[in-house]
């Protein structure tokens, strides 16, 4: 479906204090919105997708491969697939991700 409404994503707890809705998706890409709450984490993993993320809100540590970086509000990242990451949220935090191929694993 073209059209989804906010309401319809599925909130999942990915770890604790993290929580994602699969936003929408097509063949070939992903829309999710993650709510990291303060200290939350999302430890270190890689995946083959590409990532695409911005912050909406809070602050973030995040770490790809060997960068660290402190982000704030409409800062943003690309992860290519395979490279190792983590998330730590410093304080609550809003953040869209895009993901290519697909994310099988996110559709609900």
């Amino acid at each position: 479906m073209a059209l989804k409404r906010w309401t319809e994503a599925k909130p999942v707890e990915m770890v604790p204090g993290v929580v994602r809705r699969t936003l929408n998706y097509g063949e070939r890409t992903l829309l999710s919105e993650v709510t990291m709450e303060a200290g939350a984490v999302v430890p270190w993993h890689s995946h083959p997708h590409e990532q695409i993320g911005y912050l909406i809100s809070g602050r973030l540590l995040m770490e790809v491969g060997d960068e660290k970086m402190e982000l704030g509000p409409g800062d943003t990242w690309l992860i290519p697939g395979g490279v190792p990451h983590q998330a730590t949220a410093i304080e609550r935090s809003l953040v869209i991700d895009v993901f290519s191929p697909v994310r099988e694993e996110y559709i609900d």
